[in-house]
């Protein structure tokens, strides 16, 4: 039971160093079936590993969906990883993970499953310049800086739900996100988000919400753009929180993650006064204690722009 304990502690204490651990899957071969690449998703989104269930197909779902399975009494869709990635596996669908994800659970279908990787942050790399029809948010080096390091690709979970899974009703309405927010004159939301479609949707809910805002696309960014203002600032000589009224933050984010940034923020004397809401698909007890942890003023689930907005009130009402 001690050991079993430390390791959560050890994962949750990965959160105050910039570090992550990523569980390594493999989907399958390319096109000529003699290659088959890493693929890698947060272990923090991962509820489960399992054998590949029997799974009953239901009639009318799209072609990359699977059926669903009944999981210890919750009915789960089932997606086939492989086939919305463009490969195919070798030996089948042999592993299934099960996912908690933006406020759902589902399922993907993979063919193997290789390790779990303890990483930080600064080895993972955005790949939005690559040609991966947004599907892979960054590249992972998992020996470190070095040439010919394994390389695994960590994908964008949120765009392939979105792609394979699409929400019913608009995902931002004006009429019923509620009243302007109403900034200062001159004062902007600061947001940070590495994912295409996420950054988005965050555009579109805070100009529904009558906000200015500056986006950026990682932690590191934001942090370097906060060092920029506070210079403009000191040059002004005027408070920083005189131009940057929240920031808003992704958790998983190359090169630097929101907590780390919520944690910079906080504890310099020059932003402590911003508040900072973390915008995160890792939901769930553990990762909002983490939040606290760390000094974010409040946490939000994505997305549910009715949501997002009315946490944002609340945070700058205070």
């Amino acid at each position: 039971m001690n050991s079993v304990q430390q390791e959560v502690d050890e994962r949750s204490n990965l959160t105050n160093s910039n570090k992550f651990e990523l569980l390594l899957f493999r989907l399958g071969a390319d096109e000529n079936g003699d290659h088959s690449e890493l693929y890698g998703i947060n272990v923090f989104k991962i509820r489960e590993i399992v054998a590949m269930p029997q799974v009953t197909a239901v009639a009318g779902s799209p072609s990359h969906t699977l059926g669903v399975v009944n999981l210890r009494g919750q009915i789960i869709t089932v997606l086939d990883l492989p086939a919305i990635v463009g490969v195919k596996p070798k030996t089948g669908l042999n592993i299934m993970l099960v996912t908690e994800f933006a406020r759902t659970t589902q399922a993907f279908a993979v063919e193997s499953v290789d390790e779990i990787v303890r990483l930080d942050w600064s080895q993972v790399l955005s790949a939005e310049n690559s040609n991966a029809g947004g599907m892979v948010t960054s590249i992972a080096r998992l020996d470190g800086d070095v040439n010919a390091t394994r390389l695994a690709q960590v994908l964008d979970v949120e765009t392939i739900l979105r792609k394979m899974v699409p929400t019913e009703g608009k995902d931002v309405d004006p009429d019923t996100i509620g009243p302007k927010l109403g900034l200062k004159p001159g004062t902007f939301i600061l947001a940070a988000d590495d994912s295409v479609v996420a950054r988005n949707l965050i555009e579109r809910g805070l100009e529904a919400m009558g906000a200015p805002f500056v986006m950026t696309k990682t932690g590191k960014e934001a942090w370097e753009k906060l060092q920029h203002i506070a210079d403009g600032c000191k040059a002004e000589g005027i408070a920083v929180d005189e131009r940057v009224a929240l920031v808003l933050t992704d958790l998983e984010m190359p090169e630097m993650d929101g907590f780390t940034l919520t944690r910079m923020v906080k504890q310099d004397p020059r932003f402590s006064k911003i508040p900072v809401v973390i915008h995160s698909s890792l939901s769930g007890k553990t990762n909002e204690d983490h939040v606290k942890g760390v000094g974010a003023d409040a946490y939000v689930a994505k997305f549910v722009a009715e949501d997002l907005a009315e946490t944002i009130r609340k945070v700058l009402h205070k």
